[in-house]
C-alpha cells in the first residue's frame, strides 16, 4: 500500500527545502520569497529500512526492493486561504489525495528569511493553519448538505450515512475545533473517510530548528512537541537546512558528518517511521534469490489480507503462509536454518502478521 504524505506550512517556514532534503533532489525551488512552489511537486522516496539489507545478505537477493513512500511539497499556505487569499483553494485541494499531513513548524530564528506573518512563532503558525483547513471543511460540508438532504428523504441509505457523518462532523468545526474531534463508531469509519475531510488526518508536525538544535531541539519545538501531544499528533526534530546539505553526500560522508552533528540517522528516517506509526502501519519481507522486498501493511493485517498487497490473487486463493521472524531468519541465516531450527511456522487465514516477518505464501489461483 502506497503512503501518501502532504507537507504543509506558511511560506518560508522551509518546506520545500524539506522537500528537498527527503527527496535527495533539488527538485523543488528553494527561494526567499512566499509561493516559490506554484504547482505541488510529488516526490517518491525509499523507505529505509536496514532489515532488509540484511535479509537480502543473507538469502544473496540480486535485487533489493524497499517500500516507498510520496511526499506532496504543497505551496505555502497564508491566512485567508480557504477564501482565496494567496493561492488559494486549489492546494487545499492537493492535500485531500493525502494520508497524513505534515505540518512544517518554524522553530528557528533567522533575520535573513522573512516570516510572511512578521515573527518567529510556530504555535501561531500552526494555529492559522488548521484554522484553513477548518474552514475549508466547514465549507465543503455545507456545499454539500442541501443535495445530501434531499437524497435522504428519498430513503437513499447511503446519503442518510453521509448526511448523518456530515452533521457529527459539522459540531466540532462549528466550534472551531478540527473534525478528527467527532467520535465515530468503527462502522462508520469507510463511511467517514469518504468524507475526505483535510482536519481527519492523522498530523505529523515537523520542528524546523537550526543547525545547532539538530540533535536536542529548542525551546520553540519543546512548545511544539506539548501541542503535539495535546492534539494527539506526531512531533519529529528536523534541521531542514542540514537534511539538504546531508543528501548530498554519499554514505560514508553522510556518516561521519550525521555523527560530528551528534545525530544517529537523518530526519527522513524519523519522519517516517514517525509517520508509519500515525498510521497504523507494519512492515514484512520476502526474501529470496531473485529479491529481498518489503511490503507495507496496516495493523491487523491477516495473512491473506498481506498477500493481496502483492497481487489480488495470492488474497483470493490463499492456502497458507510460511512465516519466519526476522529474528529468526537472522539467527538461523536464513531459510533452510530456521526451517530445520523449527522456527518456519505455517500459518492460516486469521494470521495476523506481525512487524518484521518474513513469508512466503502458498495460493492456488
Amino acid at each position: 500500500m502506497a503512503l501518501k504524505v502532504a507537507i504543509v506550512g506558511l511560506p518560508n517556514v522551509g518546506k520545500s527545502t524539506l522537500f528537498n532534503a527527503l527527496t535527495q533532489t533539488a527538485a523543488a525551488q528553494a527561494a526567499n520569497y512566499p509561493f516559490c512552489t506554484i504547482e505541488p511537486n510529488v516526490g517518491e522516496v525509499a523507505v529505509p529500512e536496514p532489515r532488509l539489507d540484511a535479509l537480502a545478505g543473507i538469502a544473496k537477493s540480486k535485487e533489493i526492493i524497499p517500500a516507498r513512500i510520496t511526499f506532496v511539497d504543497v505551496a505555502g499556505l497564508v491566512r485567508g486561504a480557504a477564501q482565496g487569499e494567496g493561492l488559494g483553494n486549489q492546494f487545499l485541494a492537493n492535500i485531500r489525495d493525502c494520508d497524513a499531513i505534515a505540518f512544517v513548524a518554524r522553530c528557528f530564528e533567522d533575520g535573513d528569511v522573512t516570516h510572511v506573518e512578521g515573527r518567529v512563532d510556530p504555535l501561531s503558525d500552526l494555529d492559522i493553519i488548521e484554522t484553513e483547513l477548518m474552514i475549508a471543511d466547514l465549507e465543503s460540508l455545507e456545499r454539500r448538505l442541501p443535495a445530501l438532504e434531499k437524497r435522504a428523504k428519498g430513503a437513499d441509505k447511503e446519503a442518510q450515512t453521509t448526511l448523518r457523518l456530515a452533521q457529527l462532523a459539522l459540531e466540532p468545526l462549528k466550534a472551531g475545533r478540527p473534525a478528527l474531534a467527532a467520535k465515530v463508531e468503527a462502522e462508520d469509519m469507510r463511511a467517514w473517510r469518504m468524507l475526505q475531510l483535510l482536519t481527519t488526518k492523522p498530523a505529523l508536525y515537523v520542528c524546523n530548528v537550526d543547525e545547532a538544535s539538530a540533535a536536542t531541539g529548542n525551546a520553540l519545538s519543546d512548545r511544539v512537541a506539548e501541542r503535539a501531544t495535546q492534539d494527539g499528533a506526531k512531533a519529529v526534530v528536523i534541521s531542514a537546512k542540514i537534511e539538504s546539505e546531508i543528501a548530498m553526500l554519499d554514505p560514508e560522508e553522510r556518516t561521519e558528518f550525521l555523527e560530528t552533528l551528534g545525530l544517529a540517522e537523518p530526519g527522513l528516517n524519523r519522519m517516517i517511521r514517525e509517520a508509519y506509526d500515525l498510521l497504523g502501519l507494519r512492515t514484512y519481507f520476502t526474501a529470496g534469490p531473485k529479491e529481498a522486498r518489503a511490503w507495507t501493511i496496516p495493523v491487523g493485517a491477516t495473512g491473506p489480507q498481506a498477500a493481496g498487497v502483492i497481487h489480488t490473487d495470492f488474497e483470493k486463493g490463499f492456502i497458507r503462509a510460511e512465516t519466519i521472524a526476522y529474528e529468526d531468519y537472522v539467527r538461523f541465516g536464513g531459510e533452510a536454518g530456521a526451517r530445520d531450527a523449527g522456527k518456519l511456522r505455517a500459518e492460516g487465514r486469521d494470521y495476523v502478521v506481525q512487524d518484521g516477518d518474513v513469508m512466503n505464501f502458498r495460493f492456488n489461483v
